[in-house]
């Protein structure tokens, strides 16, 4: 499926000097096929604009009802180092410009948050729970 043509149009153009980008949006015509990969889609808007892959970064795209037709949003940065100071982290892990922090979750975050309340001084850094009376 993915040797069927792709046409992209770009629209709303604007350079963005001082976060040193691109943006645009981008309207995708992919008849007779599902849908594009973004990692497909930010090779193609690489090579039409000459800029490397690890520069380009495609986001919210929404398919039209009944498909074919696809929009979204891309940034299209000067360097990588661009990229890297700019761009939110969440979407540099997407793109695997940065790796994700793994952290425990919220509500377990919460509830040692609570559970260290109830414990004085040095306990606290230990995480041990209070003697009860």
């Amino acid at each position: 499926m993915a040797d069927q043509p792709v046409t992209l149009r770009t629209r709303k153009f604007i350079r963005n000097p001082l976060l040193g980008r691109k943006q645009m949006v981008v309207d995708i015509l992919h008849p007779n096929r599902a849908n594009i990969s973004k990692d497909e889609l930010r090779g193609k808007l690489a090579e039409l604009y000459k800029a490397s892959q690890d520069q380009v970064n495609v986001f919210g795209l929404r398919t039209h009802y009944g498909g074919g037709k696809t929009t979204g949003f891309a940034l299209l940065y000067d360097s990588a180092e661009a990229l890297k100071t700019f761009e939110p982290h969440y979407r540099q892990v997407r793109i695997g410009a940065a790796t994700k922090i793994e952290k425990a979750s919220r509500q377990q975050r919460k509830q040692r948050k609570n559970r260290s309340k109830t414990v004085r001084g040095t306990a606290k850094a230990k995480g041990v729970k209070k003697e009860k009376k």
